[in-house]
């Protein structure tokens, strides 16, 4: 039997490398699209770089998804190209909308023209849900999105939905909640805590600056969280799914285990600064993952706690 074959867009990001660890361990041929640039950062993956197909390809140039799929004729495709973070939506807003909204359209189009049977995975977002409209937030909640950001994620996710059904593809998004890991990039909240905790232990540093404490997120790990993305290509039939813990916690609490693995107290290194504010907040966001638990047979299975120290373990031995 012909091994399975997989297209992931955004393979050298945090769920790229985790998403294609675990598709070669299921057997398949992974191909990696990645932007030509002089910086192409492969640390996530340089310990697979031998083990899978690496092309170039832009979200912003439809001719190169087309040429890309033409050429690897991928049966499952996972998009999770996209600019990602938050803070940076605000400042560059057309860019953010280019990449993670439009992109998504330019890349099921390529689907579209070249084979149609391909299925395809949209990496939608809990920011959709933004300034919430129930709690938790279920397939069915309403949408506010409060970044470009989100209003990007949800121009992609709802593209996703109007694809599978105007031309019978088999797309899916899945609804995915805060997920973390050691290899976070160091701009998100979680890996700056965890990476300022180690050197404030280490003695490299003396403080931590942060924003708003009493947000508050629903945190699974990474590699727990790809394994449903997977799992949503495997149905009979496309769906949308929230994939989450189901729990939420503040930023301060992050912050009171991760200084309290190493014996500190948060309250004496923690700055707030309000350059770290964003300009419209998003306060709560707790996912319900009952449709996932039901269909797909997911559950995460690292706890909120073993992330924390899991992350602050790995920033320690890396900052030594």
């Amino acid at each position: 039997m012909a091994k399975k074959r997989a297209l992931i867009t955004g393979i050298t990001g945090q769920d790229g490398s985790y998403l294609a660890e675990y598709l070669l361990e299921q057997g398949y041929d992974v191909i990696g699209m990645i932007r030509r640039s002089s910086t192409v950062n492969f640390e996530r993956i340089h310990h697979i770089q031998d083990k899978v197909t690496l092309v170039a390809g832009d979200l912003l140039d439809e001719v190169s998804m087309i040429n890309l799929l033409r050429d690897h004729r991928p049966s499952e495709v996972y998009n999770l190209a996209a600019q990602s973070f938050v803070q940076t939506s605000f400042s560059q807003p057309v860019f953010t909308g280019e990449v993670t909204g439009l992109g998504v359209t330019r890349i099921l189009d390529a689907v579209r023209v070249v084979d149609p049977g391909i299925r395809f995975y949209q990496a939608s977002s809990s920011e959709m849900f933004g300034k919430v409209q129930a709690v938790p937030q279920s397939e069915t909640t309403p949408f506010y999105p409060r970044s470009p950001y989100g209003v990007a994620k949800l121009y992609g996710h709802w593209i996703t939905v109007n694809y599978r059904e105007s031309y019978d593809m088999y797309a899916c998004s899945g609804i995915l909640f805060n997920h973390e890991s050691p290899r976070r990039g160091l701009e998100f909240v979680t890996r700056k805590i965890t990476n300022a905790v180690a050197r404030i232990k280490l003695g490299k540093d003396k403080e931590l600056r942060l924003g708003n404490l009493d947000a508050k997120r629903d945190w699974g790990y990474a590699k727990d969280y790809v394994r449903a993305m997977h799992l949503m290509l495997q149905q009979n039939t496309p769906d949308d799914y929230v994939v989450s813990t189901g729990e939420t916690y503040s930023v301060r609490r992050f912050c009171e285990i991760a200084f309290g693995h190493v014996g500190l107290k948060y309250e004496d290194y923690v700055v707030i600064d309000e350059r770290f504010y964003r300009p419209a907040e998003v306060e709560l966001l707790v996912g319900d993952p009952a449709k996932a638990n039901r269909e797909l047979g997911w559950k995460p299975e690292v706890t909120f706690e073993q992330l924390v120290t899991m992350m602050v373990e790995s920033d320690l031995a890396a900052n030594k």
